[in-house]
């Protein structure tokens, strides 16, 4: 879309610092750490979805906060480093296919185009005759666009709170050290190949190459005086050196920059054909034929011979014995910048959720006034027109894997060597180098190897991603200031001298402020990114990783939240302490994968290491490239973005099963917990038995006690009645006396009432007629022939107890009678 204003049209004129006045303005719960509001406006109306809102900036990002469900509108909120273009539009420049709701005719609205790198283009609709959209335009202006590296979001944090342990150079070493001595105590062919590479530290100071790591891989029969020698005759010093090598056949794969042959081809270097003919080594058997060179140019035949009217070129095979020279036809960094920028309008403009208000991607249907159908907004010609859009960036996609694919096939299956260069050797080099260590060796098809790649053949050997981004970078006197900005005594960097003049022409360097205005920004990065997404599409089992941890990895590299990808070079990261001063995206990634265990989604959850041990060599007719729907549909179309692929439906199932196993898991514990308790309640009731068993013996026990008592006291003549009514003891000749029961007996009494006792003596009169008298008379010993003289003599049956018809006096003594019966007195 055509807009009146763009980041090339911009004043950059001198505005109130809004930082003097930063608060969070009632968003606490929605920002980041160390992030803070600057700019912020409400009832603004985002287009694409028709949602309003509350829009922020801050230091990091814009942000979109719907006001209906006080949540995060994903599509509304983007990083600063992400936003690519800024656009203050109007209504006619949009082209609305309907009006929104949220829309009022009345007052049209003040419009906003946000245009990001991640293939987003959103509107925001602000209410007319308010400040807020100038205070937000004006904000965007300064702060997406900072003139300073230090400026981004990434050294907004505490440097105490950053991990000193993590350093990239130590990293890098680590897999240099993987490469030349993994196996060789082991197996004698692979020590005899490695033991032709050394590790030099000629590159310590950057002195030899200023874009290189100051390690570096060479042929132990090259000399560090060569490498001097030979780094005279490449663009940019950046001479040949190993990026990975094989260790069962001795192949290298090298990478390197245009040779300055000049504008006849005739110029050479001795130590550069000593350096590149050193790459190829000689098999340990004499009777293979000696091991070929492949030098391959990423550029078009073409712009390799234009470059020679600048010193450049290519090198000619004749100047190289047993090599062979090939060009891949890869266009440049201006050209892939266009391509996917027409791919990314297209895409918005006909997509289910576009910056044009389009609800539907078809919107009309039946058109008779053009006598036919119109699809997403227009005619059927739009359908040519996207293929030729899609089509063009498909085939650069396209010629990247080709290119790849067949450098693989030349070392995995010739075991040849093979240099890879461009102009420059760190755009379509860097692309083609790591593509096809990626096809060449499955470690790099892991998580802990898709991080060493990056880190060598990406961040070490020099990509310019400040350029390639449009970010800012150290200047070549930069880091005196630097230096001087992270002092301690500078606690608000607004109070800098250098941050005085913000925003003006003036306030940066030259090299800041070109690495601003020259266009040099290119997709590179993504491009490396789409061409493993077709693989992954290939092979489905043979990365650890998935395509949405390639989404999320390129959104972070966009983001500039991290510093790992800040800066154009290993030296200038170092100058500007970018590893001691920003935290590391690599850890947070890592974090991310941790909390979803091994269901997360950046995890392949199809990926077999077992079957994938060896280099992936695809055929060329499986090189024909799709459109990566979960990047560039993601924003336009999200219900199509995850394209119903087979990754798709293997991360729908693992959430089932995962929400299966902690359903499972959940019931598991219930049981446990219900069993338990059961084991607890039949404890208790065990117990509760066991007391109710001792409380019945005693009751019984006491029963037997108390007939006993009645018994005993029976035989002194004496009668015994239980009453739990007191009021019926009221004989003044009875002996009474109440007591509390202790336990249970066999009557039917109440547990709680008290029991009465009374003891009465039996008149005489009545013992004479009792059968117990009649034993008295026959078998009293204290009888005389008087007869009974009781009560003035002796009594057996008031004395004693009788045991069947004879008195047993000692059972009587041994009668066990409780204190506990009787109250005390």
């Amino acid at each position: 879309m055509e807009a009146s204003g763009s980041w090339d049209a911009i004043d950059w004129n001198q505005i109130e610092d809004p930082r003097s006045r930063r608060s969070s303005q009632g968003m606490e719960e929605f920002l980041l750490e160390d992030e803070e509001v600057y700019a912020q406006g409400h009832g603004v109306v985002l287009l694409n979805t028709d949602e309003a809102g509350i829009v922020s900036v801050t230091n990091f990002r814009l942000l979109f906060v719907s006001q209906a469900t006080k949540s995060i509108i994903e599509l509304g909120t983007i990083p600063l480093s992400t936003i690519e273009k800024l656009n203050d539009v109007s209504l006619q420049d949009v082209k609305l296919q309907s009006v929104p709701r949220q829309y009022d005719k009345k007052q049209p609205r003040e419009l906003l185009q946000v245009i990001g790198k991640d293939m987003r283009v959103i509107v925001f609709a602000f209410r007319p005759r308010t400040k807020q959209k100038n205070e937000v335009f004006d904000a965007l202006r300064r702060y997406a666009k900072p003139s300073q590296l230090w400026e981004l979001y990434a050294f907004s944090c505490d440097p105490s709170t950053v991990d000193k342990k993590s350093d990239p150079k130590m990293r890098l070493m680590k897999e240099y050290h993987r490469l030349l001595s993994e196996g060789s105590e082991f197996e004698v062919e692979k020590y005899y190949f490695r033991n032709n590479w050394r590790l030099t530290t000629v590159n310590s100071s950057y002195s030899l190459c200023s874009t290189y790591p100051s390690q570096l891989i060479v042929p132990k029969s090259i000399s560090d005086e060569d490498l001097w020698q030979a780094s005279t005759f490449r663009a940019g010093r950046r001479l040949p050196i190993i990026s990975w090598c094989n260790p069962v056949s001795g192949a290298v794969l090298a990478r390197s920059s245009q040779p300055l042959v000049g504008l006849m081809m005739n110029f050479r270097n001795n130590a550069d054909e000593k350096l590149v003919s050193a790459l190829c080594i000689q098999n340990v058997d004499a009777n293979l034929p000696p091991r070929k060179l492949y030098i391959v140019d990423a550029r078009p035949r073409a712009n390799a011979l234009a470059n020679g009217a600048k010193g450049g070129g290519s090198e000619s095979s004749s100047n190289y014995p047993k090599s062979e020279v090939l060009f891949l036809g890869i266009q440049n960094i201006h050209t892939m910048r266009d391509s996917l920028s027409r791919l990314r309008d297209y895409v918005d403009a006909h997509g289910s959720i576009s910056s044009n208000g389009s609800s539907s991607a078809v919107s009309l249907v039946g058109d008779r006034r053009n006598r036919g159908s119109t699809w997403g907004g227009g005619s059927l010609n739009s359908m040519t027109q996207f293929s030729s859009m899609l089509g063009e960036w498909l085939n650069h996609i396209q010629n990247i894997l080709v290119g790849a694919s067949w450098i693989a096939a030349q070392i995995a299956q010739e075991s040849a060597s093979v240099l890879v260069h461009c102009s420059d050797g760190w755009d379509r080099t860097t692309q083609l180098i790591a593509l096809a260590c990626l096809l060449l060796d499955p470690y790099y098809r892991t998580f802990d190897g898709f991080q060493a790649l990056v880190e060598k053949d990406w961040l070490a050997f020099g990509h310019p991603f400040a350029e390639r981004l449009g970010i800012p970078t150290v200047s070549e006197n930069g880091g005196s200031q630097y230096e001087l900005l992270r002092q301690p005594s500078v606690g608000n960097l607004t109070s800098s001298p250098s941050r005085g003049s913000l925003g003006t022409p003036g306030s940066s360097s030259n090299t800041s402020v070109q690495s601003q205005t020259s266009n040099n920004s290119s997709p590179i990065l993504l491009q490396w990114l789409d061409c493993i997404a077709q693989l992954l599409r290939l092979y489905p089992a043979a990365f650890q990783f998935s395509s949405k941890f390639l989404v999320d990895f390129m959104d972070c590299v966009l983001s500039c939240r991290f510093g790992n990808f800040l800066c154009n070079s290993e030296r200038e990261r170092e100058q500007s302490g970018v590893t001691s001063s920003c935290h590391c995206m690599w850890t947070y990634l890592a974090d991310l994968r941790a909390s979803g265990g091994s269901f997360h989604e950046h995890i392949n959850p199809f990926y077999d290491r077992e079957r994938y041990w060896l280099p992936l060599v695809p055929p060329a007719a499986a090189l024909a490239p799709t459109l990566w729907p979960q990047f560039y549909l993601r924003w336009t179309c999200p219900p199509e973005s995850q394209g119903g692929g087979l990754e798709s439906h293997g991360h729908s199932m693992r959430k089932k099963y995962e929400a299966s196993v902690k359903s499972k898991e959940m019931a598991e514990s219930r049981s446990r917990d219900i069993k338990m308790k059961m084991e607890s309640m039949l404890t208790d009731l065990q117990r509760e038995r066991r007391a109710s068993s001792s409380a019945l013996a005693m009751a019984q026990r006491a029963r037997r006690e108390n007939v006993a008592i009645k018994r005993a006291i029976q035989t002194i003549g004496c009668t015994v009645n239980f009453s739990t009514n007191e009021n019926q003891v009221d004989k003044p000749e009875e002996m009474s006396y109440s007591f509390r029961r202790e336990a249970d007996t066999v009557s039917q009494q109440d547990d709680n009432a008290d029991m009465s006792v009374s003891i009465s003596a039996i008149e005489d009169s009545l013992v004479s007629e009792t059968p117990s008298n009649q034993v008295c008379e026959s078998l009293c010993p204290f009888r005389s022939r008087e007869g009974c003289r009781w009560p003035h003599a002796a009594c057996a049956q008031l004395g004693s107890q009788f045991v069947g018809l004879k008195a047993n006096f000692d059972a009587f003594d041994r009668l066990s009678v409780k204190d506990c019966y009787f109250p005390k007195e």
